[in-house]
């Protein structure tokens, strides 16, 4: 585990190169980028191997959605950064005339980036790409519950980059603690909403920026007029992807009475088809801790009426909880507040798409709602009525591959968005630059014509606005 005497000097060494980097090239930024991108996918059986001594990750969701992802960030920067670092040019308005106004994206400085267990590989690079592509040093810290990849993934970072410009620290929640503690110029934090209640609070010490990429209870919701294998087919597969184990994963679902008892037919013929519990296509849970918090969700919602409908085996020995659909728990249920973050599914029947909406506005803002349906009046009503930082309509998780659209959260959820020039500008100062082109404002302060001058300019204003 680093001191915090070593954290400290590696981050005044990047002190220095964060000056220097203020006036790197595009094609300086995109020369690391490139470096970073063909080192991650050079080294696919190292991620295979390390992603299955973690927790069984299958290859097949390594190389989707660990590495997919990276690649899509690192390309995208490099088609479009030279483009992006350009200053951008702003209209004159009547109260700026004779000025010209641009908006220059310059560097945040020193960045600390702290990922987590679920996806470290992709949740640790790819926002690093992004703090490279805007110009700044960083600080990695990924976390201590995937040891195997967080070693690989240090062995990586010292080999393509010096200390002074990207170093990671592992260790566990004290190193965290350790960073935070340093007067950073933007922190970039993937995880619960819990702890980014405490990275925000140490930001506020140094008055420190923030990007925080969160989580939340995100719902979906399965219409009378929905298409039911679709539905099936997408929930489960976000539910089953990573064992569950994932931020914008559906975290319960809202399903029409009408429709309930066929639709949990073809969840039935979904999991009958792609699932085999002992097969190597699906995670198992991190650790023994995780473990015990879902079954104790489970026996939890069992005992206060809940009813199994699909699933239900756990195995404390291989880590493996199935595909589970439960329904019937009462209201003050544990899995009923907390976001699951498992392969735990609540069925909850309604009658009315008002009552959905009522209780999804009455928790916090998710990171992501699912809507399921073919009637466009609906579809419009969902997305008035609510709040969450992403949407998808008959799809889910897939938003976050999309990348021109920005993904984060809001209030709960998260701060801030990333992906392609929204994180890009996440690590980036906009800053405000006028140039006086005709100096108008200077009549105004005329010597002893003060008071009448500013009156007639006040006036011909008002009429103009």
């Amino acid at each position: 585990m680093p001191s915090t005497s070593t954290m400290r000097e590696v981050f005044e060494k990047q002190q220095q190169t964060a000056l220097r980097l203020r006036s790197s090239t595009a094609k300086e930024r995109n020369a690391k980028i490139r470096r970073l991108r063909d080192a991650v996918l050079g080294r696919l059986d190292v991620w295979h191997e390390a992603a299955w001594a973690d927790f069984k990750k299958p290859k097949a969701e390594v190389e989707t959605t660990e590495l997919l992802p990276i690649a899509m960030e690192a390309n995208d920067h490099l088609r479009h950064l030279a483009q992006w670092m350009k200053p951008q040019r702003v209209p004159a308005s009547v109260v700026s005339a004779g000025l010209s106004g641009h908006i220059r994206h310059e560097p945040r400085g020193r960045c600390l980036i702290i990922s987590p267990w679920n996806y470290p590989i992709n949740l640790t690079f790819a926002p690093l790409i992004c703090a490279i592509g805007a110009g700044n040093t960083a600080m990695l810290k990924p976390s201590e519950l995937t040891p195997h990849l967080s070693a690989a993934m240090a062995k990586l970072v010292k080999e393509v980059f010096s200390e002074d410009e990207v170093a990671l620290f592992e260790g566990d929640a004290q190193v965290s603690q350790a960073l935070l503690e340093l007067p950073f110029d933007h922190i970039f934090f993937t995880g619960s909403p819990a702890i980014g209640k405490v990275v925000m609070t140490a930001a506020a010490k140094h008055l420190t920026s923030v990007t925080l990429e969160l989580g939340g209870k995100s719902p979906s919701i399965v219409d009378e007029g929905a298409d039911l294998k679709l539905a099936a087919l997408n929930v489960l597969w976000g539910k089953c992807t990573n064992a569950g184990q994932t931020c914008i994963a559906p975290d319960h679902v809202y399903v029409h009475a009408r429709v309930k008892d066929r639709f949990l037919e073809e969840c039935r013929a979904v999991l009958a088809k792609t699932h085999d519990p002992k097969g190597e296509h699906y995670a198992r849970i991190v650790n023994a801790r995780h473990l015990g918090r879902l079954k104790g969700l489970l026996d939890d919602a069992k005992a206060k009426g809940g009813k199994v409908l699909l699933g239900g085996t756990v195995d404390d020995a291989d880590s493996y909880i199935a595909p589970t659909l439960i329904e019937g728990m009462s209201p003050d249920a544990r899995i009923m507040h907390e976001e699951v973050f498992g392969p735990l599914l609540p069925v909850i029947t309604f009658t009315d798409l008002s009552e959905v909406i009522q209780r999804i506005n009455a928790d916090p803002k998710p990171l992501a709602l699912y809507l399921y349906s073919k009637n466009e009046r609906h579809v419009q009503r969902v997305l008035a009525e609510t709040s969450s930082g992403g949407a998808c309509i008959n799809h889910c998780l897939i938003q976050y591959m999309h990348p021109n659209l920005p993904f984060g959260g809001v209030n709960n959820s998260g701060l801030g968005s990333s992906h392609g020039i929204f994180g890009f500008k996440a690590f980036s100062h906009e800053r405000a630059v006028v140039r006086t082109q005709v100096a108008l404002a200077a009549k105004l302060f005329a010597p002893g014509k003060v008071p009448d001058a500013m009156r007639t300019a006040v006036n011909k204003l008002w009429k103009a606005l």
